[in-house]
């Protein structure tokens, strides 16, 4: 039973609407999925509200589907800010584009979202430190190892830290398209090849996304 909390659809700069994605990702066997496109100031609204009408049709075919966000490239005093107004305006789901080695988000995003405890996933973190991802710890944050290859260089240092610290893992996909949606077996491989144990990956895959999935799920 697989659950991917952090995809992107034609709401920013994903391939396919809404539905579209739902539909593709219940046929590789996705219970748990989650509507993660790009936020700041300017669009909150329109994608938290348009997620949402999607996110409760796509329940037709048996899935659990959160309307959510991934906070993106906003500057670091204002990152607050922005998970706020999202919770506000309804999002279930908040996400944070972490420092990825592969973009140039600014230094301290990672810490401004282990510090939030209304922040579920910090995504693709890169060289995050073993202080924050204590902190990740502390309040709950989910430290994202994942499949995205922009992305994924940083996976086995993100595990290590995360082992050291003892903070909760998920496996995601962020996916832009249906050829970027995994099944189970995938993700497993995935978690594994970033130096998790079977039982590490078994909560990765599992335990956390339905914590989440509980804490957050409006029905």
């Amino acid at each position: 039973m697989r659950a991917e909390l952090h995809t992107h659809t034609l709401l920013s700069d994903g391939e396919l609407l809404p539905i579209e994605l739902a539909r593709r990702a219940v046929v590789k066997g996705t219970k748990y999925l989650a509507f993660t496109d790009h936020v700041s100031l300017s669009n909150l609204e329109r994608v938290v509200a348009e997620g949402r009408r999607d996110a409760e049709l796509a329940e037709e075919w048996g899935m659990k589907v959160l309307a959510g966000v991934e906070v993106t490239h906003v500057p670091v005093r204002r990152i607050d800010e922005v998970v706020l107004k999202a919770r506000r305006l309804g999002a279930e789901l908040v996400v944070v584009h972490g420092e990825t080695l592969s973009e140039p988000v600014e230094k301290g995003t990672n810490m401004a979202a282990v510090l939030n405890p209304e922040v579920d996933i910090l995504a693709h973190p890169g060289l995050i430190t073993l202080e924050e991802a204590q902190l990740a710890r502390d309040n709950g944050v989910a430290l994202e190892i994942t499949s995205r290859s922009s992305h994924c260089k940083a996976n086995g240092h993100v595990a290590r830290m995360a082992q050291q610290a003892g903070a909760p893992m998920v496996v995601n996909t962020d996916a832009h398209g249906p050829d970027d949606l995994i099944d189970l077996p995938t993700a497993l491989q995935l978690a594994l090849a970033a130096g998790l144990t079977r039982e590490e990956a078994d909560r990765a895959l599992i335990e956390v996304p339905k914590a989440i999935i509980k804490r957050r799920w409006r029905g």
